[in-house]
């Protein structure tokens, strides 16, 4: 059968440096770091106290008290983003629109752990009765953001979470890609959302060494690529596109965005949480994604790259990228948009996809901040974008994600003509 085409028809988001999609693609190009002290929990006695935390944002803006009961922040984010993005897309305008046909595939990597701490700490603390809130489990389950889209619209299509690790939201996206090219759906509301700025997160991660703890100097900490990067920095919030059939789009007269013409999966099958030192899993994900756009190593014109800040990760991504592309490695504009997002786990993807496809519509390449000190494991012919934005046509854009457990996803986005 012939497979469909499927395009981006709405944009949402709302991330550590805007809290929708034109306030976080001005934040981008402009070199806007989200890293502060954080606010959410007193951090005070931790070996890391700051966090790329959403701002100016209030729940009670967003939900009425009773609703805002039921729902952890995790989904809340989600939520939020998807609204706009819904919105963007104008695909539910139509009164006639069949709300049947229209998914939701969501990805997170932890859910609401939030809620998980709150529940477990009150018992606890307390006299051992296991008195637990009704809606501790649908507000802690991973699964529970899709759910929540679908009935506030009425969508009825496919509906489930993906959960990868780091990888999740791009998993979304390509489960999505997938349905749609099969025609098991005319439009799917995708992406992820993650609220992990937590007591036990901030915690469990230092206890693997692997938040930096540049405390006197937070903005500059993620600094991905950079000689002196000690770790990553912990982000939160939300990003949702709407994929929709190309046919369906065009008669509803849509606004096209950018094409996902490719998706690419792999496996490490090497650590739980390290990458393999040669780059062989993000090798593989990124020669799979592009087999499956049918297009050559060349066209590729910008990367995406998962870019952590962290010592191995960045020099292990680097390798497969040279692996793969050869010469045209050095043609090619690549970039980190975590060093000024921080790492949002499991809705990492959704929103370095985001930014990709605002790099296709723009044909500007959004920096890798803080970068001071070259790194001599790294190939200085490689262009990483460092501290400034730079303008370049660019036609095909490719994301990476990858995830604990070996978990690798990329996705490739096309300028729509």
């Amino acid at each position: 059968m012939e497979l469909k085409r499927v395009v981006v028809t709405g944009i949402g988001a709302l991330t550590p440096i805007g809290n929708t999609y034109p306030e976080f693609w001005e934040a981008l190009k402009n070199g806007v770091s989200g890293a502060a002290p954080i606010t959410l929990f007193d951090a005070t006695l931790f070996k890391t106290q700051f966090a790329c935390e959403v701002k100016n944002y209030s729940i009670e803006d967003h939900f009425d008290r009773k609703e805002a009961r039921k729902i952890d922040r995790c989904a809340q984010l989600g939520i939020v983003a998807a609204r706009e993005a819904i919105k963007h897309s104008g695909i539910l305008e139509d009164s006639d629109v069949n709300k049947e046909r229209i998914g939701v595939i969501w990805g997170s990597g932890i859910g609401g752990i939030k809620t998980f701490e709150d529940e477990v700490s009150s018992f606890a603390t307390g006299n051992g009765i296991p008195r637990f809130n009704p809606f501790f489990i649908p507000k802690m389950i991973a699964d529970i953001t899709p759910g929540h889209i679908s009935m506030e619209f009425g969508l009825m299509g496919p509906n489930y979470t993906t959960v990868s690790a780091c990888a999740s939201s791009t998993n979304a996206i390509i489960d999505a890609f997938m349905l749609l090219q099969l025609g098991k759906a005319n439009a799917i509301v995708t992406g992820g959302s993650e609220a992990a700025v937590t007591v036990s997160s901030i915690g469990g991660f230092n206890s693997m060494h692997a938040l930096s703890t540049r405390n006197d100097d937070p903005k500059t900490a993620s600094r991905p690529f950079d000689k002196d990067r000690d770790g990553f920095i912990m982000g939160e919030g939300g990003g949702c596109i709407i994929l929709e059939e190309y046919e369906h789009a065009i008669a509803r007269g849509a606004t096209i965005y950018a094409e996902l013409v490719g998706g690419g999966l792999s496996a490490d099958a090497h650590h739980l949480t390290a990458p393999h030192p040669e780059g062989t899993g993000a090798f593989n994900v990124m020669k799979n994604a592009l087999e499956d756009a049918g297009i050559e190593l060349t066209d590729i014109d910008h990367i995406n790259m998962h870019g952590t800040s962290t010592p191995l990760g960045d020099i292990a991504e680097s390798k497969a990228i040279i692996k793969l592309f050869g010469e045209h490695a050095y043609d090619i504009l690549i970039n980190s948009t975590k060093s000024m997002t921080g790492h949002l786990l499991g809705a990492a993807g959704i929103i370095e996809a985001i930014a990709a496809i605002g790099t296709v519509q723009h044909n500007i390449v959004p920096p890798t901040i803080n970068h001071f000190t070259d790194d001599e494991n790294l190939d200085p012919k490689i262009d990483y974008t460092f501290n400034h934005a730079k303008e370049k046509e660019v036609n095909y854009a490719l994301s990476n994600t990858f995830g604990f457990g070996g978990h690798n996803a990329c996705v490739v986005f096309k300028k729509y003509k």
